[in-house]
Protein backbone atom coordinates (compact mmCIF):
# COMPACT_ATOMS: atom_id res chain seq x y z
CA UNK A 1 0.00 0.00 0.00
CA UNK A 2 0.81 3.56 -0.42
CA UNK A 3 0.28 6.05 2.62
CA UNK A 4 -0.18 9.93 1.97
CA UNK A 5 -1.12 12.34 3.95
CA UNK A 6 -4.19 15.36 3.09
CA UNK A 7 -2.33 18.51 3.86
CA UNK A 8 -5.18 20.65 5.10
CA UNK A 9 -6.46 22.10 8.60
CA UNK A 10 -8.84 25.55 8.74
CA UNK A 11 -7.91 29.39 9.77
CA UNK A 12 -10.39 30.96 12.11
CA UNK A 13 -9.43 34.30 10.73
CA UNK A 14 -6.41 36.43 8.95
CA UNK A 15 -4.35 36.09 12.15
CA UNK A 16 -4.31 32.26 11.78
CA UNK A 17 -3.24 31.88 8.34
CA UNK A 18 0.59 32.46 8.47
CA UNK A 19 0.61 30.14 11.43
CA UNK A 20 -1.76 27.58 9.58
CA UNK A 21 0.74 27.59 6.64
CA UNK A 22 3.68 27.33 8.57
CA UNK A 23 1.86 24.51 10.25
CA UNK A 24 1.45 22.84 7.07
CA UNK A 25 4.73 22.85 5.73
CA UNK A 26 6.31 21.44 8.86
CA UNK A 27 3.73 18.49 8.68
CA UNK A 28 4.63 17.63 4.88
CA UNK A 29 8.33 17.48 6.17
CA UNK A 30 7.15 15.06 9.31
CA UNK A 31 5.08 13.28 6.62
CA UNK A 32 8.08 12.87 4.25
CA UNK A 33 10.76 11.89 7.10
CA UNK A 34 7.88 9.11 8.77
CA UNK A 35 7.91 7.30 4.90
CA UNK A 36 5.06 8.45 3.78
CA UNK A 37 4.77 8.15 0.19
CA UNK A 38 2.62 11.06 -1.05
CA UNK A 39 0.60 14.29 -0.03
CA UNK A 40 -1.80 15.85 -1.33
CA UNK A 41 -3.48 19.16 -1.49
CA UNK A 42 -7.18 20.63 -1.75
CA UNK A 43 -8.14 23.68 -3.91
CA UNK A 44 -10.60 25.63 -1.89
CA UNK A 45 -11.08 29.47 -1.64
CA UNK A 46 -12.54 31.81 1.46
CA UNK A 47 -13.65 30.64 4.22
CA UNK A 48 -10.30 29.80 5.70
CA UNK A 49 -10.37 26.01 4.41
CA UNK A 50 -6.31 25.42 4.39
CA UNK A 51 -4.92 28.78 2.98
CA UNK A 52 -2.70 27.35 0.97
CA UNK A 53 -5.79 25.89 -0.78
CA UNK A 54 -5.96 29.09 -2.73
CA UNK A 55 -3.23 28.11 -5.27
CA UNK A 56 -2.22 24.74 -4.15
CA UNK A 57 0.00 24.34 -7.43
CA UNK A 58 2.40 27.08 -5.80
CA UNK A 59 2.54 25.23 -2.95
CA UNK A 60 3.21 22.08 -4.38
CA UNK A 61 6.32 23.94 -6.31
CA UNK A 62 7.42 24.84 -2.85
CA UNK A 63 7.05 21.69 -1.16
CA UNK A 64 8.81 19.95 -3.95
CA UNK A 65 11.92 21.69 -3.93
CA UNK A 66 12.37 20.86 0.03
CA UNK A 67 11.10 16.69 -0.67
CA UNK A 68 11.53 15.68 -4.14
CA UNK A 69 11.17 12.15 -2.95
CA UNK A 70 7.36 12.53 -2.30
CA UNK A 71 4.66 12.61 -4.99
CA UNK A 72 2.18 15.47 -5.00
CA UNK A 73 -1.88 14.68 -5.38
CA UNK A 74 -4.45 17.32 -5.50
CA UNK A 75 -7.80 16.24 -4.19
CA UNK A 76 -9.27 18.04 -6.42
CA UNK A 77 -8.83 21.04 -8.72
CA UNK A 78 -11.79 22.31 -9.23
CA UNK A 79 -11.75 22.58 -12.77
CA UNK A 80 -15.00 25.00 -13.63
CA UNK A 81 -12.53 27.86 -11.95
CA UNK A 82 -8.97 27.50 -14.18
CA UNK A 83 -9.09 28.97 -17.24
CA UNK A 84 -8.07 26.18 -19.32
CA UNK A 85 -5.06 27.75 -20.94
CA UNK A 86 -3.82 28.29 -17.23
CA UNK A 87 -4.87 24.73 -16.30
CA UNK A 88 -2.83 23.21 -18.85
CA UNK A 89 0.17 25.37 -18.69
CA UNK A 90 0.12 25.11 -14.92
CA UNK A 91 -0.05 21.06 -14.77
CA UNK A 92 2.93 20.66 -16.85
CA UNK A 93 5.18 22.86 -15.10
CA UNK A 94 4.03 20.84 -12.10
CA UNK A 95 4.76 17.84 -13.93
CA UNK A 96 8.00 19.17 -14.89
CA UNK A 97 9.19 20.49 -11.03
CA UNK A 98 7.79 17.11 -9.61
CA UNK A 99 10.00 14.67 -11.73
CA UNK A 100 6.04 13.40 -13.50
CA UNK A 101 5.02 12.39 -9.33
CA UNK A 102 1.63 14.35 -9.48
CA UNK A 103 -1.46 13.27 -9.30
CA UNK A 104 -4.51 15.35 -10.37
CA UNK A 105 -8.08 15.09 -8.71
CA UNK A 106 -9.95 16.76 -10.67
CA UNK A 107 -13.51 17.59 -10.15
CA UNK A 108 -16.36 20.06 -10.51
CA UNK A 109 -16.42 21.62 -7.16
CA UNK A 110 -18.80 22.01 -4.21
CA UNK A 111 -19.76 25.54 -2.78
CA UNK A 112 -21.22 28.35 -3.92
CA UNK A 113 -19.23 30.87 -2.42
CA UNK A 114 -15.97 29.50 -3.96
CA UNK A 115 -17.63 29.81 -7.69
CA UNK A 116 -19.25 33.44 -7.54
CA UNK A 117 -16.13 34.33 -5.90
CA UNK A 118 -14.79 33.81 -9.00
CA UNK A 119 -17.39 34.31 -11.28
CA UNK A 120 -18.83 31.00 -12.00
CA UNK A 121 -22.41 30.45 -12.19
CA UNK A 122 -22.86 27.52 -9.70
CA UNK A 123 -25.59 26.31 -12.04
CA UNK A 124 -23.00 25.60 -14.79
CA UNK A 125 -20.33 23.63 -13.39
CA UNK A 126 -21.09 20.06 -14.45
CA UNK A 127 -21.36 21.22 -18.31
CA UNK A 128 -18.18 23.77 -17.86
CA UNK A 129 -15.91 21.11 -16.46
CA UNK A 130 -16.11 18.73 -19.13
CA UNK A 131 -15.84 21.13 -21.43
CA UNK A 132 -12.79 22.65 -19.95
CA UNK A 133 -11.41 19.38 -19.69
CA UNK A 134 -11.91 18.80 -23.42
CA UNK A 135 -10.43 22.25 -24.61
CA UNK A 136 -7.34 20.84 -21.94
CA UNK A 137 -6.65 18.09 -24.10
CA UNK A 138 -7.03 19.51 -26.94
CA UNK A 139 -4.53 22.31 -26.25
CA UNK A 140 -2.05 19.28 -24.73
CA UNK A 141 -2.31 17.32 -28.16
CA UNK A 142 -1.38 20.49 -29.83
CA UNK A 143 1.95 21.00 -31.79
CA UNK A 144 3.52 23.69 -32.93
CA UNK A 145 2.47 23.56 -36.57
CA UNK A 146 -1.27 22.66 -35.98
CA UNK A 147 -3.71 25.07 -36.74
CA UNK A 148 -5.04 27.16 -33.63
CA UNK A 149 -6.79 25.92 -31.12
CA UNK A 150 -10.22 28.23 -31.05
CA UNK A 151 -12.82 27.73 -28.07
CA UNK A 152 -15.17 29.57 -26.71
CA UNK A 153 -17.60 27.58 -24.28
CA UNK A 154 -19.18 30.76 -22.68
CA UNK A 155 -17.41 30.90 -19.95
CA UNK A 156 -13.56 31.01 -21.27
CA UNK A 157 -12.40 31.95 -24.29
CA UNK A 158 -9.26 31.98 -26.48
CA UNK A 159 -7.21 30.84 -29.38
CA UNK A 160 -3.70 29.47 -29.01
CA UNK A 161 -1.68 29.22 -32.17
CA UNK A 162 1.95 28.02 -30.68
CA UNK A 163 1.83 25.14 -28.23
CA UNK A 164 1.46 25.15 -24.45
CA UNK A 165 5.23 25.64 -22.76
CA UNK A 166 6.58 23.93 -20.80
CA UNK A 167 5.80 20.42 -22.59
CA UNK A 168 5.04 17.66 -19.71
CA UNK A 169 7.60 15.69 -18.13
CA UNK A 170 5.68 12.40 -18.44
CA UNK A 171 5.43 10.68 -21.53
CA UNK A 172 1.32 10.84 -21.82
CA UNK A 173 0.86 13.64 -19.96
CA UNK A 174 0.33 14.84 -16.19
CA UNK A 175 -1.35 11.87 -14.74
CA UNK A 176 -5.77 12.69 -14.48
CA UNK A 177 -7.40 11.30 -11.16
CA UNK A 178 -11.40 11.32 -11.21
CA UNK A 179 -14.04 10.13 -8.80
CA UNK A 180 -14.82 6.66 -9.39
CA UNK A 181 -18.44 7.06 -8.88
CA UNK A 182 -21.30 7.10 -11.56
CA UNK A 183 -21.02 4.73 -14.29
CA UNK A 184 -19.83 7.77 -16.87
CA UNK A 185 -17.33 8.22 -14.46
CA UNK A 186 -15.82 4.70 -13.67
CA UNK A 187 -16.19 4.26 -17.49
CA UNK A 188 -13.99 7.33 -18.33
CA UNK A 189 -11.23 6.39 -15.53
CA UNK A 190 -10.91 3.32 -16.91
CA UNK A 191 -11.15 4.11 -20.56
CA UNK A 192 -8.40 6.87 -19.73
CA UNK A 193 -6.33 4.27 -17.31
CA UNK A 194 -6.23 7.08 -14.44
CA UNK A 195 -6.66 6.04 -10.91
CA UNK A 196 -9.75 6.92 -9.05
CA UNK A 197 -10.81 8.19 -5.81
CA UNK A 198 -13.40 5.17 -4.63
CA UNK A 199 -15.47 6.64 -2.11
CA UNK A 200 -17.35 4.75 1.01
CA UNK A 201 -20.77 5.80 0.49
CA UNK A 202 -23.31 6.14 -1.71
CA UNK A 203 -25.36 10.22 -2.57
CA UNK A 204 -27.10 10.89 -1.16
CA UNK A 205 -26.82 9.63 1.45
CA UNK A 206 -23.03 10.51 2.82
CA UNK A 207 -23.47 8.33 6.49
CA UNK A 208 -25.10 5.58 6.89
CA UNK A 209 -21.89 3.85 8.57
CA UNK A 210 -21.28 1.35 6.33
CA UNK A 211 -18.01 2.41 4.56
CA UNK A 212 -16.71 -1.14 3.38
CA UNK A 213 -19.74 -2.31 1.54
CA UNK A 214 -19.44 0.95 -0.92
CA UNK A 215 -16.03 0.96 -1.13
CA UNK A 216 -15.66 -2.45 -2.19
CA UNK A 217 -18.52 -2.01 -4.78
CA UNK A 218 -17.37 0.86 -6.32
CA UNK A 219 -13.63 -0.80 -6.01
CA UNK A 220 -15.10 -3.90 -7.95
CA UNK A 221 -16.76 -1.79 -10.66
CA UNK A 222 -13.74 0.05 -11.43
CA UNK A 223 -11.23 -3.17 -11.56
CA UNK A 224 -13.68 -4.97 -13.50
CA UNK A 225 -13.98 -1.79 -16.07
CA UNK A 226 -10.01 -0.61 -16.05
CA UNK A 227 -8.81 -4.42 -16.68
CA UNK A 228 -11.26 -4.76 -19.35
CA UNK A 229 -10.13 -1.73 -21.59
CA UNK A 230 -7.44 -3.32 -23.07
CA UNK A 231 -4.47 -1.52 -21.18
CA UNK A 232 -0.92 -2.69 -21.27
CA UNK A 233 -0.70 -4.47 -17.48
CA UNK A 234 1.86 -1.82 -16.48
CA UNK A 235 -0.56 0.86 -17.43
CA UNK A 236 -3.27 -0.95 -15.39
CA UNK A 237 -0.88 -1.70 -12.41
CA UNK A 238 -0.42 1.75 -12.26
CA UNK A 239 -3.88 3.14 -12.10
CA UNK A 240 -4.43 0.45 -9.46
CA UNK A 241 -0.97 0.93 -7.38
CA UNK A 242 -2.47 4.97 -6.90
CA UNK A 243 -6.30 4.22 -6.99
CA UNK A 244 -7.22 6.06 -3.44
CA UNK A 245 -9.48 6.30 -0.90
CA UNK A 246 -9.29 8.75 1.51
CA UNK A 247 -10.03 9.48 5.13
CA UNK A 248 -10.91 12.98 6.25
CA UNK A 249 -9.26 12.01 9.88
CA UNK A 250 -7.36 9.56 10.47
CA UNK A 251 -6.35 9.29 14.76
CA UNK A 252 -4.30 7.06 16.48
CA UNK A 253 -3.55 6.78 20.66
CA UNK A 254 -1.93 4.53 22.30
CA UNK A 255 -5.45 2.79 23.84
CA UNK A 256 -8.84 2.30 21.68
CA UNK A 257 -10.13 4.32 24.97
CA UNK A 258 -7.81 7.04 24.53
CA UNK A 259 -7.90 7.70 20.96
CA UNK A 260 -11.86 7.89 21.70
CA UNK A 261 -11.61 10.19 24.05
CA UNK A 262 -9.01 12.14 22.26
CA UNK A 263 -11.00 11.54 19.02
CA UNK A 264 -14.63 13.30 20.24
CA UNK A 265 -12.78 16.30 21.49
CA UNK A 266 -10.48 17.13 17.53
CA UNK A 267 -14.31 16.61 16.05
CA UNK A 268 -16.34 18.56 18.41
CA UNK A 269 -13.67 21.57 17.37
CA UNK A 270 -13.90 20.15 13.63
CA UNK A 271 -17.91 20.53 14.03
CA UNK A 272 -17.32 24.12 15.05
CA UNK A 273 -15.24 24.94 12.01
CA UNK A 274 -17.67 23.52 8.97
CA UNK A 275 -20.50 25.38 11.26
CA UNK A 276 -18.59 29.01 10.40
CA UNK A 277 -18.02 28.32 6.99
CA UNK A 278 -21.45 27.05 6.18
CA UNK A 279 -22.73 30.59 7.29
CA UNK A 280 -20.99 32.14 4.23
CA UNK A 281 -22.10 29.27 1.65
CA UNK A 282 -25.56 30.14 2.85
CA UNK A 283 -25.44 33.50 1.75
CA UNK A 284 -23.62 32.60 -1.48
CA UNK A 285 -26.40 30.23 -1.50
CA UNK A 286 -28.62 33.55 -1.65
CA UNK A 287 -26.81 35.15 -4.24
CA UNK A 288 -26.64 31.84 -6.35
CA UNK A 289 -30.17 31.03 -6.57
CA UNK A 290 -29.44 27.35 -5.47
CA UNK A 291 -29.83 25.26 -2.04
CA UNK A 292 -27.84 22.79 -0.67
CA UNK A 293 -27.41 20.45 1.99
CA UNK A 294 -26.85 21.55 5.41
CA UNK A 295 -23.72 21.21 6.55
CA UNK A 296 -22.17 17.48 7.86
CA UNK A 297 -22.86 16.28 11.85
CA UNK A 298 -19.23 15.22 12.37
CA UNK A 299 -20.69 14.47 15.91
CA UNK A 300 -23.11 12.02 13.98
CA UNK A 301 -21.36 8.26 14.81
CA UNK A 302 -22.21 7.13 11.11
CA UNK A 303 -20.36 10.25 9.37
CA UNK A 304 -17.61 9.58 11.84
CA UNK A 305 -17.48 5.93 11.06
CA UNK A 306 -17.95 6.78 6.92
CA UNK A 307 -15.45 9.45 6.93
CA UNK A 308 -12.64 8.15 9.63
CA UNK A 309 -10.56 6.01 11.13
CA UNK A 310 -9.19 6.14 14.81
CA UNK A 311 -7.94 3.90 17.68
CA UNK A 312 -5.11 2.24 18.88
CA UNK A 313 -2.54 1.29 16.58
CA UNK A 314 -4.25 -2.14 16.00
CA UNK A 315 -7.41 -1.30 15.83
CA UNK A 316 -6.02 1.03 12.74
CA UNK A 317 -4.19 -1.64 10.80
CA UNK A 318 -7.11 -4.24 11.14
CA UNK A 319 -9.44 -1.68 9.56
CA UNK A 320 -6.66 -0.85 7.09
CA UNK A 321 -5.84 -4.12 6.41
CA UNK A 322 -9.63 -4.50 5.38
CA UNK A 323 -9.46 -1.62 3.10
CA UNK A 324 -5.93 -2.98 1.70
CA UNK A 325 -7.57 -6.65 0.97
CA UNK A 326 -10.33 -4.79 -0.83
CA UNK A 327 -7.37 -4.06 -3.18
CA UNK A 328 -7.19 0.09 -2.64
CA UNK A 329 -3.62 1.40 -3.40
CA UNK A 330 -3.33 4.31 -1.47
CA UNK A 331 -4.84 5.40 1.58
CA UNK A 332 -4.93 8.99 2.46
CA UNK A 333 -5.50 10.44 5.53
CA UNK A 334 -6.06 13.33 7.58
CA UNK A 335 -3.87 14.31 10.46
CA UNK A 336 -4.36 17.62 11.04
CA UNK A 337 -8.13 18.35 9.87
CA UNK A 338 -10.31 20.87 12.24
CA UNK A 339 -8.61 24.57 13.36
CA UNK A 340 -5.03 24.70 14.23
CA UNK A 341 -5.94 24.75 18.15
CA UNK A 342 -3.13 23.61 20.72
CA UNK A 343 -4.76 20.29 21.22
CA UNK A 344 -5.47 19.78 17.38
CA UNK A 345 -1.09 20.16 16.89
CA UNK A 346 -0.09 18.29 19.38
CA UNK A 347 -2.66 15.17 18.94
CA UNK A 348 -2.39 15.39 15.16
CA UNK A 349 1.46 14.96 15.76
CA UNK A 350 1.74 12.16 18.02
CA UNK A 351 -0.83 10.24 16.11
CA UNK A 352 1.11 11.01 13.05
CA UNK A 353 4.22 9.30 14.37
CA UNK A 354 1.84 5.90 15.83
CA UNK A 355 0.42 5.70 12.42
CA UNK A 356 4.39 5.73 10.68
CA UNK A 357 5.68 3.63 13.30
CA UNK A 358 2.96 1.32 14.35
CA UNK A 359 0.40 0.92 11.55
CA UNK A 360 2.14 1.69 8.73
CA UNK A 361 4.67 -1.32 8.75
CA UNK A 362 1.96 -3.55 9.49
CA UNK A 363 0.40 -2.85 6.08
CA UNK A 364 3.30 -1.76 3.45
CA UNK A 365 4.38 -4.89 1.53
CA UNK A 366 7.87 -2.75 0.83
Amino acid sequence: MHFSAFLTTRSAGPGDDRAVTRALIDHAVDVERLGFDAVFLPDHHFTGYCPPAGDPMMFAAHLAARLPRLWFGFSVQTIPLHHPVRFAERLNLIDQLTDGKALIGIGSGTTPEEMIGLGVNYKDTADLSVSNLDIVQQLWAKQPSDEPVVFDNGHYKGAVVSRIVPAAYSERGPQLMSVAARPSSVERAAKLAQPAFILAFTPPVLDDGEPLTHLRRYFTAYREALEAAGHPQERVDFALEWTTHTYQHVHVAESDAQAEDEFQLLMEQYQGAIEREHEANLEAERLSGVQLRPPPNALNPGWQKTWCVWGSPETVAEHLAEVRDIGIGNVLGGFLGGPLTPERRQLGKRSLELFATEVMPKLSSR
